[in-house]
């Protein structure tokens, strides 16, 4: 067996608007495909990142249907996913432009083993989003 590349990482956000408005405008990731799903009473946002897709699985607030997924845990940290790391060029910049929207970013620090820049942020459901030079 050769697994490759990863092909998506999906995320199930508790509001859809306003994770659609943090990963899409802020963000700027570009839409690849956004549908409503009535079997599943849901929306599937596929995100263009890099070599693989980003989805996201959310209601709207102002859907009768609306059901709140369960809040992340905080800590302990629990099995799963720890977090998202997108790789840049600059995270010093990376910070600044996030900042300059009004999104909290962690001081920059240095990786442990390999030295690198890094720091995090994190989306309107609380999922620490890492940027790593």
């Amino acid at each position: 067996m050769k697994l490759d590349v990863i092909h998506h990482v999906a995320i199930i956000v508790s509001d859809y608007d306003k994770s659609r408005d943090f990963y899409v405008n802020k963000l700027g990731f570009e839409i690849i495909r956004e549908n409503h799903r009535p079997h599943k009473q849901d929306y599937k946002l596929d995100l263009k990142c890099g070599m693989i897709e980003l989805e996201i699985f959310g209601n709207k607030l102002s859907d009768p249907s609306y059901q709140s997924p369960p809040k992340r845990l905080g800590y302990p940290e629990a099995a799963g996913l720890r977090h998202l790391c997108f790789k840049v060029v600059d995270v010093e910049q990376t910070k600044r432009e996030l900042e300059a929207m009004g999104i909290f970013v962690e001081p920059v620090r240095y990786d442990d083993y390999t030295n690198e820049k890094l720091t995090f942020f994190f989306d309107p459901d609380g999922l620490p989003l890492e940027l790593h030079e």
